[in-house]
């Protein structure tokens, strides 16, 4: 059974960097497509990136297009959202998740398509 932990988040200023860690076990991540998404207080999980099995196709929402960037490492295990510029309105719980698939170079940003979640990791971006 595949476990997912996320790790990282934390309180940080307007125009700060954050790294989050995605860390699995229980089975080869890299037979899963990851996406990151994140829930802010009042609204609905939204994809913020997403990543192919073997980290050759990625795709981001418009929001955090040239900020953030999503990356893998299989032998570890691990998936990674840099986050730079982080604004206010990045202010949310990130929430990493897998897909089984055999879908290559290629990932979804639908929530739904994903079944197993982490736990979150809460981000706070204020001055």
């Amino acid at each position: 059974q595949l476990r997912l932990v996320e790790s990282g988040g934390g309180a940080v200023q307007p125009g700060g960097s954050l790294r989050l860690s995605c860390t699995a076990s229980g089975s080869p991540l890299g037979r899963y497509a990851i996406g990151w998404f994140r829930q802010a207080p009042g609204k609905e999980r939204e994809g913020v990136s997403c990543i192919s099995t073997g980290g050759d196709g990625t795709n981001s929402a418009d929001s955090v297009k040239g900020r953030f960037t999503i990356s893998r490492d299989n032998a570890k295990n691990a998936v990674y959202l840099q986050m730079n510029n982080l604004a206010p309105r990045d202010t949310a719980v990130y929430f990493c998740a897998a897909r089984s698939t055999t879908v290559q170079r290629a990932c979804a940003l639908m929530r739904n398509v994903y079944d197993n979640w982490g736990h979150g990791t809460q981000v706070t971006v204020s001055s």
